[in-house]
């Protein structure tokens, strides 16, 4: 009887983990939140650029849509108060909900603190993205925080575990190869990193980094190259 039992839940955790294994989805799109004020809101340009990417790129009916003709996404996830503010436009176009794994910022909350938060968080909805029977084969939208999507000092901090989207979501593996960044610029706000995977497979099998580039009315909305500092109009309370 005791054999059994072991054999059946031998044959269980390997089909579990046979499940896992082909639970990716296709496409993953990351970007960073919008330009911000302070700690808890958008600055104008960062709202000005949430607009513009649900009209021109995220959003139902989009100008230049980075989803296929006829194709919905099938999940917002975001983070942090900035990224829900971001994708908000977009998400509600397709009246899709934003998922949160929610860091937010609290009253007396450390540097220390706030930073093992976000890497738990990250951590939580890595797994669930790339293991989650829902995710399968969909196309999903990640908005996250510039460190934890790729930093290569903080991965640094963190030898034993992997604490950014880079890491966690097989980015690395293809780092040489397709000239994925070991570091998100802090000044871009203005970058999608576009992620492929075949079917069945946890390892992407494309990348592509592609510039936000806006069309009237929101022609005015930063779009610096890679590594380069935006301009802003005078005036801006962006930090």
């Amino acid at each position: 009887m005791r054999r059994r039992t072991t054999a059946a839940l031998l044959l269980m955790s390997s089909t579990l983990a046979a499940h896992d294994a082909v639970a990716a989805p296709s496409q993953i799109i990351i970007l960073r939140h919008g330009e911000k004020e302070n700690a808890y809101r958008l600055c104008d340009v960062g709202v000005q650029r949430s607009l513009a990417l649900a009209a021109q790129y995220l959003g139902k009916g989009a100008k230049d849509s980075l989803f296929p003709k006829g194709r919905a996404p099938d999940g917002f996830i975001a983070i942090t108060l900035h990224t829900l503010e971001l994708v908000s436009p977009a998400a509600q176009s397709w009246d899709k909900p934003v998922i949160l794994y929610s860091a937010l910022p609290m009253h007396g909350q450390s540097g220390k603190q706030t930073e093992a938060i976000l890497n738990r968080r990250t951590q939580e909805a890595a797994r669930e993205v790339m293991t989650g029977a829902q995710w399968a084969g969909k196309t999903v939208v990640m908005v996250w925080e510039h460190h934890h999507i790729a930093d290569r000092h903080l991965e640094k901090q963190f030898p034993k575990e992997k604490v950014t989207l880079r890491q966690l979501l097989n980015l690395d593996a293809i780092a040489s190869a397709n000239s994925v960044p070991e570091t998100w610029h802090g000044s871009n706000f203005d970058y999608f990193w576009i992620v492929d995977y075949a079917k069945g497979g946890s390892r992407p099998t494309r990348f592509e980094a592609k510039k936000q580039v806006f069309a009237a009315p929101y022609g005015n909305v930063p779009s610096n190259d890679w590594g380069t500092a935006p301009s802003y109009p005078q005036g801006s309370k962006c930090e």
